[in-house]
């Protein structure tokens, strides 16, 4: 296995594992959502922080927008995870994530043709699939942020194509978010909303200083290697990485609907990320 390969499989372990340690700590009701974003951004910065020492900081100094769309992925990815189960979350947040940035491509003038809009409309469907009403449907409110919550990470995604170093510009980013996530956290304390056990506390670490932190980083060093169409397609991992993780470790068994939207979502992003032949090879 090659040392890129073996990279990107670690990063999209750790993607699918910040579903799991959310999901974990706030269904176990170990911490609370704005506790739990709190942490995960504060040991994020602290481990960016570290990891960014004696490299350039120019890249890092103009990042409001992107901290602020940090932000709200982060906490609208934590209060969605107190509703949905892991599973599904990371289905409508991956699949909210790749439509974002196709949105993005078809404003450019550059976007899907052909075969690439059936996909888009598959995928479109796949998710009217899961969220259509019915016993084994995830919670509407819950899916709602988990959409806002990709839409904030396509955004962010979006920004930093131009951020230069991605080590300095995501610590840049985690820093220009922590501001906010204290901010929310002060209204949950104030509300008498917060609790917090060792455990949620060790969970929300993980997930910050470890499976964000350093996941990013891992992810955005093999980013160049792989190219934009290969990590697109790749990351159709991380949504099955995560309903496996979740019925192992936290007992959520997938529903015939969250397979049927699953494979549609999957399958229809696939085909809207394949590359268009180049006039060359045409």
């Amino acid at each position: 296995m090659s040392r890129t390969a073996l990279l990107a499989g670690c990063a999209l372990v750790a993607f699918a594992g910040n579903s799991i340690l959310c999901r974990g700590a706030l269904a176990g009701g170990h911490a609370d959502p704005a506790t739990f974003t709190l942490v995960r951004v504060a040991t994020g910065a602290g481990m960016l922080a570290v990891l960014a020492r004696g490299r350039a900081r120019g890249d890092g100094r103009r990042t409001p927008a992107r901290a602020i769309a940090l932000f709200a992925y982060a906490a609208l990815f934590s209060w969605a995870y107190v509703r949905v189960h892991a599973g599904p979350g990371a289905l409508v947040l991956f699949a909210a994530v790749q439509l974002t940035m196709l949105g993005a491509a078809v404003r450019a003038g550059v976007g899907p043709r052909g075969v690439q809009w059936a996909g888009l409309a598959l995928a479109l469907g796949g998710l009217a699939t899961l969220t259509l009403p019915g016993a084994t449907a995830p919670d509407p409110v819950g899916v709602l942020a988990m959409a806002g919550a990709g839409v904030a990470w396509g955004a962010y995604s979006l920004l930093g194509r131009s951020a230069g170093d991605p080590v300095v510009a995501t610590a840049a980013a985690f820093l220009g978010a922590l501001p906010l996530a204290l901010v929310a956290a002060a209204v949950a304390w104030a509300t008498g909303t917060v609790r917090a056990d060792a455990a949620g506390v060790a969970l929300a670490t993980a997930s910050g200083a470890g499976l964000s932190g350093l996941g990013y980083v891992v992810w955005y060093a093999v980013l160049p290697a792989l190219g934009t169409t290969r990590a697109a397609v790749l990351q159709l991992a991380v949504p099955v990485l995560a309903a496996v993780a979740a019925t192992l470790l936290l007992g959520e068994a997938p529903s015939l609907r969250l397979l049927a939207a699953g494979a549609a979502v999957l399958g229809g992003i696939a085909l809207a990320t394949l590359r268009r032949p180049s006039p060359s090879s045409r």
